[in-house]
């Protein structure tokens, strides 16, 4: 049960973090940079956030990453990660510097342990504050600053050690994460739900692509998009669909930088539109998975709107609102 604090429940809730995730460095000017999740774990270490669990990211396996990743990409990324200088994965975008590699094993392994605290009851939901991002990560393919999908990879986790037969991830981070929609898309058990500016990079996440069994759920977002459009889509479309499909877990890719503040991108977000849909997911896993909640830290490239946006997810997550 949530503890209590002045008559409003408190939620159990593990952060998962890693010094390993600062020493992905992809270069001066780059904007997924180490400065993001410093200001992430500053806005989570007021006292406001004193009831936070903290923990260190265990690292990933090589047998986690290749449930979703195909074995000669796992390959090729444990083989040329670079010792010294970067090795380039895709275009400029993704790049890997000598601390790269662990920080995204460790990326992974929170997300793995963070379904195990879940599914075990150690937490009631968990936060995994760690970079790089992965949901554009592909099975075969690194690419929009992503390596390895820790997303896609926790989702199967907990099929394949937890047998869970329905799993969700729900993202609202600005970018389509076609690399969740890849790996799900012919698996019924598996869905994934995403709002969107489109057009915009990678391309992908139209309506039609809607996946083996209607487990894809596409919301995109003209430029411009705000507050009522975004909860619109998301009451029309994404929250029905996943309270249909059920979920015995739920992840979330959570990305801030559909905030308006955020330089990348062209929605205009704001702190109580994070917290809404946060609230909104977490009913639906009340009701279907007893509020088994995994999120993990996507994008978000302005800083103050990164921490403030993050901050109001946590919130919620808490039950401390």
């Amino acid at each position: 049960m949530p503890a209590s604090f002045s008559g409003i429940p408190i939620m159990t809730t593990i952060v998962y973090t890693h010094a390993a995730c600062m020493d992905h460095r992809p270069g001066a000017g780059h904007p997924e940079a180490p400065a993001r999740l410093t200001a992430v774990l500053d806005a989570l270490q007021t006292p406001e956030f004193s009831a936070l669990q903290w923990r260190d990211a265990p690292r990933g396996t090589r047998e986690q990453v290749a449930l979703v990743h195909r074995p000669d990409f796992v390959d090729l990324i444990i083989d040329n990660a670079p010792t010294q200088g970067y090795v380039v994965l895709d275009g400029g975008d993704t790049v890997m510097s000598p601390g790269s590699l662990e920080a995204v094993m460790r990326c992974v392994g929170a997300a793995c342990a963070g379904v195990d605290d879940v599914m075990s009851g150690a937490a009631d939901n968990v936060f995994c504050a760690t970079r790089p991002c992965g949901h554009h990560a592909e099975p075969s393919r690194a690419m929009g600053f992503c390596v390895f999908n820790q997303a896609a990879i926790a989702a199967v986790h907990a099929q394949e050690k937890h047998g869970l037969s329905r799993v969700a991830v729900v993202d609202f981070d600005v970018h389509h994460g076609n690399g969740t929609q890849a790996a799900f898309f012919d698996k019924p058990g598996l869905f994934y739900a995403s709002s969107h500016q489109s057009p915009f990079y990678p391309g992908t996440g139209s309506r039609s692509e809607t996946g083996v069994a209607h487990n894809i759920v596409n919301v995109p977002l003209a430029r411009g998009a705000d507050s009522s459009d975004f909860r619109a889509g998301n009451e029309s479309d994404i929250l029905p669909a996943l309270k249909a499909f059920n979920p015995e877990l739920l992840i979330i890719s959570a990305g801030f930088d559909a905030h308006h503040l955020d330089p990348l991108a062209g929605l205009n977000l704001t702190d109580d539109d994070f917290a809404w849909i946060t609230e909104e997911l977490m009913k639906i896993a009340d009701a279907c998975c007893g509020g088994k909640v995994v999120s993990i830290l996507e994008g978000g490239y302005s800083l103050e709107g990164l921490a403030s946006g993050t901050a109001a997810h946590l919130r919620v997550m808490m039950g401390a609102k």
